[in-house]
């Protein structure tokens, strides 16, 4: 069959979105996601979202990251706000549920901001933290962040007896002389570092708080810059989240498919 797609990025996190409203893909498999995101067979990305009807909200969007496994994803949520807007589904405002639930995003002078549920717990661990953004991260502050071999410390860390069954995203944060926070992310379900991620952005951002950082704070990744606001409960407890950035359409295509 041939499968019309778009192809975004935000902050170089890249994505396939498959507009699925008039349900041409009734069923697809795990095997049909890997292939698509494929970067030598396939088309490319880090992840592959299918935008949908749904009668309560403005859509629905199914997120799967390039091994087929679904997940929440920060960025490309963002990315299919941007693709909703340019399809007529919505205007600048969007209600539109995900795999952890309900989200409101909203376009002001091309960037999207995206609010994320509350944070209530942040756990310490022994050489960093762990927290839920829609996704689970573990949180680990470095000082090199230019040489540090992400790939595999974050490998090690995800593959850990804790994490291993569930897995977990592991950010790597820097704080620069300028007060600049620099985040690099290995990502479960890719399994390995992409330019950006939207949700580990939101976990540094929070954790960054609770050392005094305050709302809103600018994290900057390979692949661009990403603000993260909030209101701050006490500690451990966060509300208002929003993720704040770019989203762009690359091209649109065409790929013929065993769906």
């Amino acid at each position: 069959m041939h499968l019309s797609f778009y192809k975004y990025q935000g902050t170089g996190n890249d994505f396939i979105i498959v507009d699925n409203r008039e349900d041409i893909l009734h069923a697809y498999s795990t095997q049909l996601v890997q292939e698509l995101c494929d970067r030598r067979f396939g088309i490319g990305a880090d992840g592959l979202m299918v935008i949908k009807n749904h009668r309560e909200y403005d859509f629905e969007m199914v997120y799967h990251n390039a091994d087929g496994s679904q997940s929440f994803c920060g960025n490309g949520s963002r990315c299919a706000v941007h693709l909703a807007n340019q399809l007529g589904i919505i205007d600048q405002e969007a209600y539109f549920l995900t795999t952890d639930g309900p989200h409101q995003a909203s376009i002001k002078e091309d960037l999207i901001h995206l609010q994320l549920r509350d944070v209530s717990e942040i756990r310490i661990l022994k050489d960093g933290y762990l927290l839920n953004t829609g996704s689970p991260h573990y949180v680990q502050h470095v000082d090199d962040w230019k040489d540090l071999n992400v790939y595999e410390a974050g490998k090690q860390i995800r593959n850990t007896l804790p994490f291993q069954k569930e897995g977990v995203n592991v950010n790597f944060v820097s704080l620069e002389q300028d007060n600049k926070l620099i985040v690099r992310t290995y990502e479960r379900g890719v399994e390995d570092e992409t330019l950006s991620c939207g949700t580990g952005v939101v976990a540094a951002a929070l954790i960054a708080a609770t050392k005094g950082h305050t709302s809103p704070i600018t994290i900057h990744t390979q692949g661009g810059v990403l603000q993260v606001g909030f209101t701050k409960k006490n500690h451990h407890h966060f509300q208002d989240i929003q993720l704040i950035g770019p989203a762009r359409m690359v091209f649109k295509g065409e790929v013929d498919c065993n769906a």
